[in-house]
């Protein structure tokens, strides 16, 4: 009943926002990770439906860095009309959880407008690595045999998926930050680093076309989009399941009208058969969640981000 309330306020709330997302004025999509991650690759699936169901251009703006914090500051700055959009994953409940000396907290500056996509993480290592299977890197972990693996950024959402594989396989490896997932893929097919964490969206096309190796899935199970790696439940650790969202948000003060459209064209959006098609293909799920439910998603990630913090011993510092 919520979600049809909310779809009917949607559609009664359209036209009247149509002024402040029309003009001709371009809609800024700012995904906070260079390109080539997980967050840039649901960015830019979603970005031409979104132009589509809205009538104006959608134009995806990277701005890594500071584990999506600068990217996020960005958003924060812009005029709440709804012409500034966040498309981001759940690194933005883990800075949250990981707040730093002059930076946040952001989730009272942002409105959700829709969980879009969600995905198991990828654990990736390169052919002369010498790894083949999560048996290989938990043997190297639980001997103590140094091990790096590269996450994008300290304190995002993979290295705590990281830290969970770690702590479920009975080691711990040495974490290498990079700026997003783009610049570590590229130093993993060259083997500078030993392995890394990704979103599943972001690595499949490497590990389909041989450049890279996958150890595990996080999901419960294997994705039916990458079959030939098993997850961590079935190969190591039974019941083992991490699984990351990307989701659409925009400035807390945006008018309900807008934030409504907003909401409406996105799902538009995510429903349309060349993202549903693209998403499948790389792995994603698509819930659509409305903002409310977003919203406790965001809250509930926070918790649980804060709580793994504590138990491993992450510190604000770190991240």
């Amino acid at each position: 009943m919520t979600n049809r309330r909310s779809l009917l306020l949607a559609a009664a709330t359209l036209p009247l926002a149509a002024p402040a997302l029309a003009q001709g004025r371009a809609i800024r999509a700012i995904v906070p990770f260079p390109p080539g991650g997980g967050v840039d690759v649901f960015g830019r699936t979603l970005a031409p439906a979104l132009s589509q169901a809205l009538g104006v251009p959608v134009v995806v703006e990277n701005i890594g860095g500071a584990s999506s914090r600068i990217g996020t500051q960005a958003v924060l700055r812009a005029a709440p009309d709804g012409q500034t959009i966040l498309v981001t994953n759940d690194t933005l409940a883990a800075v949250e959880a990981l707040p730093v000396a002059g930076s946040g907290p952001f989730l009272p500056g942002l409105a959700p407008v829709l969980l879009g996509a969600s995905a198991p993480q990828l654990l990736v290592t390169h052919p002369r690595s010498g790894l083949r299977s999560a048996e290989d890197y938990a043997a190297r972990l639980r001997a103590n045999r140094p091990v790096n693996v590269g996450v994008p950024g300290l304190g995002s959402s993979q290295h705590f998926a990281s830290e969970l594989i770690a702590q479920a396989l009975g080691g711990r490896p040495e974490h290498v930050a990079y700026r997003g997932g783009g610049p570590l893929l590229a130093d993993l097919v060259a083997g500078t680093v030993d392995a890394g964490v990704v979103t599943l969206g972001a690595g499949i096309e490497q590990v389909r076309d041989g450049r890279l190796v996958g150890l595990g899935v996080t999901s419960p199970a294997r994705s039916a989009a990458l079959p030939g790696v098993r997850s961590f439940a079935a190969a190591l650790a039974p019941g083992f399941a991490v699984e990351t969202w990307m989701g659409v948000l925009t400035p807390a003060a945006t008018p309900e009208p807008v934030l409504a459209a907003l909401h409406q064209a996105s799902l538009t959006a995510l429903r349309s058969a060349a993202v549903t098609e693209r998403l499948a293909a790389l792995g994603f799920e698509a819930p659509g969640l409305p903002p409310e439910r977003f919203g406790d998603v965001l809250r509930d990630t926070t918790r649980r981000f804060a709580a793994i913090a504590q138990l491993v011993g992450i510190r604000p510092g770190e991240a």
